[in-house]
């Protein structure tokens, strides 16, 4: 990155800023609620000093087996308290976390380990039919630099509950030091990775918090994979903790457990991607054993929540809908829960933090009227000033001042709220999943029937955008989907990345200068 570098002490007067390091922040929350539920799962639930103990003796333990303030580690584990457990324990040891999710394979964890040089890997045994030891296991004889491999399921006992041989003392952790690595989305097959701070992410937390209202009665529902930053920091599990609220995790994502886990815990809010938000609909359409009144606000965000959507929502459910738009790399802006229902209806708010700066420009970087649509620029508190080890990406998605490129359009309305509009980068947003079509594109033409791949992203109702791979072949081979879903699974691509569609062609529509028309390859998706 070029040019700029963020000055954390300008932002030190703010409301609720706190040089904390999340390890203390946790020492505090125990001291403060004690004996309330801070966590609970499918299988077990777990009171702020629990929490704040068993993360002691585990961060004590992860030192006696070598890993030490600033190393990185991957942790890849479905929502279960062993997650939150994982993450206060490294973040004692000022050790950095970096985020995998559980749908992720070789062909993710591989990039991200050459890149990051991880001393430890802590991934389930199994979920949801996968097993990963194997995985892990290959990860471990492949890269020397991971030196621990703790496997979350059979072997639990060996280290989870683990007393520790004596008291270590925790190393100082700089709260302006990285906290957690977050994914983005990579034009290859490495993700790029997002360094948050501990008090920039607390911050995160705390203002996504006081947007939403939440106190110690508050009941959040983390049912995305909580590695995400919408269910971890916004406010998510962090922000509920804060205010001594209970966090309960869903075991996956399916409606069935939503709803059980809402009717159930008697959840006060929760926040889901528009897909998951149409199936949970669909289900109380013809199940009424559920019961949602409990709940007091939906967040959704993670992809563009349709006009007639928002005005279902708002129609059908007893709670009021908060529209949110993010990005892991900072800025946040939400509707509020005393805003107007013709607002909430129709934009994303107003930013969560009195000192994000936000330009909306056009092509020439010039900055667009009050009505039109520019690119979404931003700079803050809590956004970011470079990713991980990324000089090239930092070139192009930062400004010479510091201002983060989003690639999303946003106009400002004439009552001063943001209304997104989209994506200006190619970036698919399927079902609140982000995917880089180059990607897919790279694994696709690893097939050695495959010539040439393009890949882009069609409107659909339930998915937001369906994953659409045009394919050039050799010879005379054909592929279907099928075939393509076994290939990239054998190579080792997440699941949510499997194209939705494939369509066989035998040559490029192109732009006059000589590109790929991805527009035309859209509109031909778009028909079949």
């Amino acid at each position: 990155m070029v040019g700029y570098k963020k000055n954390m002490e300008q932002y030190e007067n703010l409301e609720g800023w706190e040089k904390l390091s999340l390890g203390k922040q946790l020492d505090k929350w125990a001291a403060q609620y004690g004996d309330r539920i801070a966590v609970t799962d499918s299988e077990e639930e777990i009171t702020y000093l629990g929490l704040n103990q068993k993360a002691t003796r585990l961060g004590q333990h992860f030192m006696e087996k070598g890993i030490c303030k600033g190393d990185k580690v991957l942790v890849q584990l479905p929502n279960r308290i062993s997650f939150v457990v994982v993450l206060f324990a490294l973040a004692k040891i000022g050790a950095i976390p970096i985020m995998m999710l559980p749908a992720h394979r070789e062909a993710e964890l591989e990039g991200i380990i050459e890149l990051a040089k991880p001393t430890a890997y802590i991934v389930a045994e199994r979920y949801l039919g996968f097993s990963y030891v194997a995985m892990a296991m290959a990860m471990e004889e492949k890269f020397p630099c991971i030196q621990n491999v703790f496997i979350d399921g059979s072997q639990k006992q060996e280290w989870y509950d683990a007393e520790s041989e004596g008291q270590r003392e925790f190393p100082e952790v700089d709260s302006y030091s990285t906290a957690v690595l977050l994914l983005s989305g990579g034009t290859t097959g490495i993700p790029k990775l997002i360094p948050r701070t501990h008090t920039d992410y607390m911050y995160n937390a705390r203002m996504s918090a006081k947007r939403c209202q939440l106190d110690e009665n508050s009941v959040y529902l983390a049912a995305l994979p909580v590695a995400h930053n919408f269910p971890l920091c916004c406010p998510g599990l962090l922000g509920t903790l804060d205010v001594g609220g209970k966090v309960v995790l869903t075991p996956t994502t399916s409606p069935d457990d939503i709803l059980t886990a809402i009717t159930e815990e008697k959840v006060t809010i929760t926040a889901l991607v528009p897909a998951m938000v149409t199936v949970c609909m669909e289900m109380l359409e013809y199940d009424e054993d559920y019961d949602i009144s409990s709940l007091k606000i939906l967040q959704v965000g993670g992809a563009m929540l349709e006009d007639s959507l928002a005005d279902k929502i708002i129609e059908e459910w007893p709670c009021t809908l908060m529209q949110v738009f993010g990005t892991a790399e900072g800025l946040l802006s939400f509707t509020g829960p005393d805003d107007d229902v013709a607002i909430i209806a129709r934009c994303q708010g107003t930013p969560v933090s009195p000192a994000d700066e936000i330009r909306i420009v056009d092509e020439n970087d010039e900055e667009v009227p009050t009505g039109v649509f520019g690119e979404l620029l931003s700079r803050g508190p809590y956004t970011i000033d470079g990713y991980y080890m990324a000089e090239e990406a930092n070139r192009t998605s930062f400004t010479e001042d510091g201002f983060y490129r989003t690639g999303d359009k946003a106009m400002w309305t004439e009552n001063g709220r943001l209304r997104m509009g989209g994506r200006i980068k190619e970036q698919i947003n399927r079902a609140g999943e982000k995917i880089m079509p180059a990607e897919i594109e790279t694994y696709l033409c690893k097939h050695p029937d495959i010539k040439e791949a393009a890949v882009v992203g069609v409107p659909d109702e339930t998915l937001g955008n369906r994953i659409c791979a045009f394919l050039i072949m050799e010879e005379e081979n054909t592929l279907d989907v099928q075939a393509i879903h076994q290939f990239l699974k054998e190579i080792g691509v997440a699941s949510y990345k499997l194209p939705d569609q494939v369509e066989i062609i035998e040559e490029w529509p192109l732009t006059s200068v000589g590109k790929i028309d991805k527009k035309v390859l859209g509109q031909m998706a778009q028909g079949k």
